[in-house]
């Protein structure tokens, strides 16, 4: 989680939502992102849309079935849809998004198999975007 709060720390830096993504395979981080939604004018560019194609990319195929997904910041429901269909293992996330994490909208759009880890680092994780929004206020 602290790669991902690096990345995170990347975002703010280029004016981006500070969010942080890392894949692990094989106790390999194969892929680190963060948002890039301003830099690319694209609304999907989410930290954890980069970070499924970097490791598909670098794996060679699409499912990521023996990877985990360390984010600083809980998934939107089109993050996890793209997760449910990349096959993830494990998401282990930092701060609940209350108001658009997929628990409350889209809470079985992973896949079946995939184990969710919530809470770690949370504080260090919700303050990133809270500071964040404050200083955009």
């Amino acid at each position: 989680m602290r790669k991902a709060l690096a990345e995170a720390q990347q975002a703010l830096e280029e004016g981006e939502i500070p969010i942080g993504a890392v894949v692990v395979c094989q106790d390999h981080v194969i892929a680190r992102a963060h948002n890039l939604t301003e830099a690319l004018h694209d609304v999907t560019a989410h930290a954890e849309m980069q970070a499924i194609t970097a490791a598909a990319n670098e794996l060679g195929g699409k499912y990521l079935n023996e990877c985990t997904l360390y984010v600083t910041i809980e998934p939107c429901t089109m993050c996890a849809g793209a997760l449910g269909w990349s096959q993830i293992s494990r998401i282990v996330y930092g701060a609940t998004d209350e108001k658009r994490g997929f628990h409350e909208y889209a809470p079985h759009a992973l896949h079946p198999k995939t184990t969710i880890t919530a809470g770690i680092l949370e504080e260090e994780c919700r303050q990133f975007m809270q500071d964040f929004f404050r200083q955009k206020r």
